[in-house]
């Protein structure tokens, strides 16, 4: 792990800010945010993937093509990167492309993130999302961890055989439908079965599906809870509003690729539970990965008929929902203006910067 001090001190000789991206995720969104409070950006773009940010060019004002997501760990780009004072927010293609002991070990460039806490969205980690969960003593969906024990509606969260950065969702009820299941897929290449061990069968939970959006940093006054999302997803959305005997009729394989966002907002005697989530969570993080969280974060959540609360799965850096930026009412309740994660990250970085703090918000 690179030290947290070498990455402070590169920060503190910064004489401007730069905000930096990977060209993919949610990219868009965080230079945007950025040129809403008057940042410079750069942008580090695979070749043959440029084609957005050159496009929406009011927002990149500095392009970098790379052959190769991973050629930003050369010695050539991030030396760039530092020389143009880049402080580089995360998200999951980051982490995807470049791999966690990457990001860890060999960038040299500050953070605006806690790097050794993206690990922990990973569920075969030991210190994972399940665990900091149980710390804020905020309900997740039971798991089971032999499949002979399967007595309920499940979710088996698996990886795709042919695409590393899709995982190949599937539900069942009961053991045998598990076997016929996982067997099926064997066959037709959907999945290995060497995957099949680090898969994760989890309690699939009934109720109406909410992704949770937050932010906080050791600056921050109090958790932010910037609004909510839900996904659009392929091929599930929109097949399922076809009528349930086409459904049946139909014979293809589901497997919610998630491919955009819609906007969502909750009754507001619920509020205070969505509120509290994000607190406790907030609480637990940092006991566990001093300094905590440094950032946005998603609690992906359903809400039960008994008005619970259950977190199914946690992001643990920018996420992709670029749709807050237009539709969240909660940033105007507080900020009086409505305004998406980017520019959240751009408002916490100029503040650092300005009250000679930006050493507290990178890693």
């Amino acid at each position: 792990m690179i030290k947290r001090s070498e990455i402070q001190k590169i920060a503190r000789e910064y004489s401007d800010l730069t905000v930096g991206v990977l060209g993919s995720h949610s990219a868009l969104e965080i230079m945007d945010g950025a040129k809403d409070e008057n940042l410079q950006t750069l942008v580090v773009c695979q070749r043959g993937r440029e084609t957005p940010y050159r496009r929406f060019s009011r927002i990149s004002d500095e392009i970098i093509v790379v052959r190769k997501f991973k050629d930003i760990l050369s010695s050539k780009v991030q030396e760039r990167l530092r020389s143009s004072n880049t402080i580089i927010v995360p998200h999951r293609a980051l982490t995807a492309y470049l791999g966690y002991g990457a990001v860890e070990d060999k960038f040299k460039v500050p953070l605006f993130g806690n790097r050794s806490l993206f690990q922990a969205e990973e569920r075969s980690n030991k210190k994972n999302q399940y665990h900091l969960l149980e710390r804020a003593k905020i309900r997740h969906p039971k798991i089971f961890k032999d499949e002979r024990n399967i007595d309920r509606p499940v979710i088996v969260k698996i990886q795709e055989k042919k695409r590393r950065l899709e995982r190949a969702f599937f539900t069942t009820s009961s053991y045998s439908d598990y076997k016929d299941k996982t067997e099926n897929k064997i066959r037709k290449g959907l999945i290995s079965r060497d995957a099949l061990r680090f898969a994760i069968i989890e309690e699939y939970v009934i109720g109406t599906y909410f992704n949770f959006n937050y932010f906080h940093t050791p600056i921050s006054e109090e958790v932010d809870f910037l609004g909510i999302e839900r996904r659009l997803q392929t091929n599930l959305h929109d097949f399922v509003s076809l009528p349930a005997k086409q459904q049946l009729e139909t014979n293809i394989e589901l497997q919610n690729i998630e491919v955009g966002h819609t906007p969502a907002s909750i009754r507001e005697s619920l509020l205070e539970k969505v509120i509290a989530a994000g607190d406790k969570f907030v609480n637990a993080v940092k006991k566990e990965y001093p300094p905590g969280i440094i950032g946005p974060f998603s609690l992906q959540s359903v809400i039960t008929r008994d008005l619970e609360i259950v977190v199914y799965d946690v992001s643990l850096r920018a996420p992709g929902n670029p749709i807050l930026a237009t539709t969240s009412p909660y940033t105007k309740y507080k900020y009086g203006t409505t305004f998406g994660v980017g520019r959240r990250i751009a408002m916490e970085l100029k503040k650092a910067q300005q009250e000679g703090r930006i050493d507290e918000i990178v890693t």
